[in-house]
């Protein structure tokens, strides 16, 4: 079923690959990235300040710290503890692809027990399955726990921490997995395979009713499912490359999508103005509060 919503950009056209989207409740501000554009970026929605800081190499994502101190960070080199403010802090925790120079990290997602689970790729060749599904335990310890992947994206957690979804974006498959409390991923089993015509299933988060929103590349849209699998809803987006999503906001009924302009013809630039935008819309259901590290 396709629902109308007002989708508003809150962000100029100018993400060469917009990513990472995360709600951080501790600042009231929406975070999100731009790999290519090596950046991290920040929107307030209650006072629409914009703030941006530049990074050393790509970066994917962020994870906010247990302890109130910046955030786990998601380079191109691995797993880094980033400050941006008063001022940039960047400390290096090590990588789980520490001879593929070429593999980077991509998308992540922290549990109830402060791990974070996150995927890899290799950066210009994806065809080749050089990308893992990694875990960073609380202790610093970097766990890999698979290999073989060609686009790692969007794990998403369920509310009661129980299931996790991760992607392979070139295969247009997602896979659910039991987690239990201790961190141990079992029962693995291909949840969802999408058509071409529906484009990759790319970044994706729970609401708080137990359903997983997808963000679709080269689907203009994010679409809504239960754990079942059932189509529930369809959110057409003003571009093609909508690559992830995330709840936020006092209340946690607001979300925020990101696009790519990145690999978009001038035509199709022409076509969709609105490619490499940052849009928010509410969508009458709200998210969870995401996991930290730690």
């Amino acid at each position: 079923m396709s629902l109308p919503c007002k989708v508003t950009p809150i962000w100029p056209a100018t993400l060469q690959l917009g990513e990472g989207t995360l709600w951080h409740a501790a600042s009231s501000r929406f975070f999100f990235v731009d790999i290519r554009g090596q950046a991290v970026h920040s929107w307030s929605p209650t006072t629409d300040v914009r703030q941006s800081w530049q990074m050393p190499e790509m970066v994917g994502w962020l994870v906010p710290c247990a302890d109130g101190q910046g955030f786990i960070a998601g380079f191109q080199s691995g797993f880094v503890r980033l400050t941006l403010e008063p001022e940039l802090k960047i400390e290096r925790l090590g990588s789980p692809h520490p001879d593929q120079p070429g593999v980077r990290l991509n998308d992540a997602k922290a549990d109830a027990g402060g791990r974070i689970w996150a995927g890899s790729m290799h950066h210009e060749n994806p065809q080749q399955p050089l990308g893992q599904l990694a875990c960073l335990h609380p202790d610093g310890r970097i766990e890999v726990v698979e290999q073989n992947i060609h686009i790692a994206n969007g794990p998403a957690i369920s509310p009661d921490g129980a299931v996790m979804l991760h992607t392979d974006s070139l295969l247009r498959s997602i896979y659910r997995y039991r987690l239990s409390a201790d961190g141990q991923l079992s029962e693995k089993s291909l949840w969802k395979t999408f058509a071409p015509e529906d484009g990759e299933p790319d970044g994706m988060t729970f609401d708080a009713e137990g359903c997983v929103w997808v963000a679709f590349w080269g689907g203009s849209c994010l679409r809504r499912f239960n754990l079942a699998g059932d189509a529930l809803q369809r959110i057409d987006m003003p571009a093609s490359q909508i690559t992830n999503v995330a709840f936020g906001g006092e209340d946690m009924d607001l979300m925020l999508v990101t696009s790519a302009r990145v690999g978009l013809s001038d035509a199709q630039l022409a076509e969709q103005p609105l490619a490499g935008s940052a849009f928010v819309l509410r969508t009458g259901v709200r998210g969870v509060v995401p996991g930290v590290w730690g």
